[in-house]
């Protein structure tokens, strides 16, 4: 009785380890997972920073296109003088003579004699104020301008779905990573205490001299060695928890709220073979536009550049402000640049350059993004063996271990044979475990290598 008592027990506590199955059913939809990506594409830090730099870029774009519109300004001088250059002017040697000869002949002095003038250049007491209304007519340095503030824009809503496309395959990466720690120190729980029962069930007998001192010290060491993994994966779920908060900028210590994940991806996903949506192409397109803007504008000086201005105000000596003093000026400037000693030829061949580079760059990330994606396939497609080789493994263990505990139970079998079976289904749960999160791991590289995430 001492004896098939603990067996008993012992069964009892195996039992939660022997149908401890990862079980293949439909996959549920993982919506607490698609909650924090949304989350995090709105919280992230670095998301928001490529945010900012688009709003620069769009106010950029607004400026670039204010330049089309007329400018007003005000502007007014005023310039008091004294000595300097003078205009000199002979009034009076000039006049004098004829005003005396009137002055004879009408019998009065009704013509003074005058002073000779001595006109200073320098205007004293004499201000200028009035608007000025300036508009361009041609300019195609403004139209390229304009074009290319919107193309640096393009670019940069480029860039910030390249950040969020990272993003989102980082957070996927980090909550498999974590689900994948948590499901372990589950198995390492449930390991716990079978072992710690084998130990105390061990312990009873030895005391009883029913079994040798070699069952007790394999339990013993059994007890230790689960207890040791089970502090190493409870450190690994912590890190994954801080890493993941820190990708959603929460507090390091949140808790996670997680799905049920226990079947493998679509792996028709694994079909598609294009890497015509990643984002690093898309900017290398637009990169290429912007050096065609850049080349229009180096040769803008082709085009003459005409624009039209008009003055209204008023000028005169001490403040006088009448209807001599008002006035407006009109008119159309032009303005061609016709030779400058090749500096624009030198330009143009710049950019011809800078277009032959981005051409060879774009080849050469193209065929590195196909590489990748290749390569992400072929850890998909090796993961998935991965995994099918790990549940046929924990088929076997459980059949092992169901078999053991049947000759245990009849007395057939030693405790030690029956721990060696128990050790072999845990590490088929564990490498099960492991399997299938791996494969959401690489599922989460591939969607990341063919941008086939939906990023709304």
């Amino acid at each position: 009785m001492i004896k098939q008592a603990p067996k008993n027990r012992l069964f009892r506590h195996f039992l939660p380890v022997a149908f401890a199955v990862i079980a293949v059913h439909p996959l549920k939809a993982q919506s607490k997972l698609d909650e924090y990506i949304r989350e995090g594409l709105t919280s992230n830090q670095s998301i928001k920073q490529q945010t900012f730099l688009l709003e620069k870029n769009v106010y950029a774009l607004k400026q670039a296109k204010s330049m089309f519109l007329p400018d007003v300004s005000f502007l007014t001088t005023y310039t008091k003088a004294e000595g300097g250059r003078t205009i000199d002017f002979p009034t009076g040697d000039l006049l004098n003579g004829a005003y005396a000869t009137l002055n004879q002949l009408t019998g009065n002095n009704s013509f003074p004699q005058l002073q000779n003038q001595h006109i200073l250049i320098n205007p004293d007491n004499f201000y200028d104020a009035k608007f000025r209304t300036s508009l361009p007519i041609l300019n195609a340095e403004l139209i390229y301008n304009k074009r290319i503030k919107q193309q640096q824009v393009d670019l940069q809503r480029s860039e910030v779905l390249l950040y969020k496309r990272e993003l989102v395959k980082e957070i996927k990466t980090a909550y498999y990573k974590y689900l994948k720690a948590t499901n372990a120190i589950m198995i390492y729980e449930s390991s716990l205490k079978l072992v710690e029962e084998g130990q105390r069930i061990n312990t009873a007998l030895y005391n009883n001299n029913k079994v040798n001192r070699t069952a007790v010290i394999r339990s013993n060491n059994e007890v230790s060695k689960i207890n040791a993994s089970l502090i190493t994966a409870s450190k690994t779920a912590e890190s994954a928890r801080y890493y993941f908060n820190f990708l959603l900028n929460r507090p390091l210590t949140d808790s996670i709220r997680l799905d049920t994940m226990t079947a493998l991806p679509r792996q028709e996903d694994l079909l598609n073979a294009t890497v015509n949506n990643r984002e690093e192409l898309t900017k290398l397109k637009i990169v290429k536009d912007i050096n065609g803007s850049l080349n229009g504008l180096s040769r803008s000086y082709l085009i003459p550049t005409i624009g039209t201005y008009l003055d209204l105000g008023s000028q005169a000596f001490d403040w006088k402000f009448n209807k001599q003093s008002r006035y407006y000026f009109w008119g159309v400037s032009l303005q061609w640049d016709l030779f400058s000693f090749g500096k624009n030829s030198y330009k143009i061949k710049q950019t011809e350059s800078d277009r032959q580079a981005i051409a060879a760059q774009t080849d050469n990330v193209q065929q590195q993004l196909l590489t990748e994606l290749k390569v992400r396939q072929n850890d998909m497609q090796s993961a998935i063996a991965q995994y099918n080789s790990a549940q046929s493994q924990l088929k076997t263990a459980q059949t092992y271990y169901n078999d053991e505990l049947k000759l245990y139970k009849e007395g057939m079998a030693i405790y030690v044979e029956l721990l060696d079976a128990q050790n072999q289904l845990i590490d088929a749960q564990l490498n099960a475990n492991i399997a299938l999160f791996d494969t959401w791991i690489a599922y989460a590289a591939i969607e990341r290598a063919n941008a086939s995430f939906i990023i709304q």
